[in-house]
């Protein structure tokens, strides 16, 4: 069943999206509104799944992580128990900030911050390659960050 969310809602949403410390009572005066409809509003979203978390997000460069790696990760047998314990042992990798199971020629591709190559290389050594199932390994790395958000285009 698809929920309905109307204007007003989708409004919210792109304010929160662009800081989530913001009150209702602040989102109701960007409205013309008052506070307690905007706080209903923000309830309701929350319940329905529309709003999954508030998260804060860090600035890498404050904590020396200077490396940003794309993994793309082929594993040798595609069956579901697999594919099952490869998810489980990625969630066990704190270095793995992003993991996505990929459709073509790769399976996976992980987000990995580093402080230094080396420790990227560290992490690849003593870490992913102790994974089972991997069959290939495949790192690029970031140049520069061009564009970064965590906001959906809503």
């Amino acid at each position: 069943m698809q929920l309905k969310i109307d204007d007003i809602d989708l409004t919210i949403l792109r304010i929160l999206q662009d800081d989530s410390k913001k009150t209702a009572k602040e989102i109701a005066a960007r409205l013309n509104l008052t506070a307690s409809p905007v706080y209903e509003r923000i309830k309701r979203l929350e319940k329905e799944g529309f709003i999954r978390k508030y998260v804060v997000l860090l600035n890498k460069k404050r904590f020396d992580l200077q490396v940003t790696a794309f993994c793309q990760v082929s594993i040798r047998y595609h069956d579901k128990t697999f594919i099952e314990k490869f998810e489980e042992q990625i969630q066990e990798l704190e270095e793995v900030q992003e993991c996505y199971h990929m459709a073509g020629k790769v399976d996976f591709i992980l987000k990995v911050n580093s402080k230094s190559l080396e420790d990227y290389h560290d992490f690849i050594k003593y870490k992913l390659s102790k994974i089972e199932n991997i069959g290939e390994l495949n790192s690029t790395f970031v140049l520069k960050d061009i564009k970064h958000t965590s906001a959906l285009n809503i």
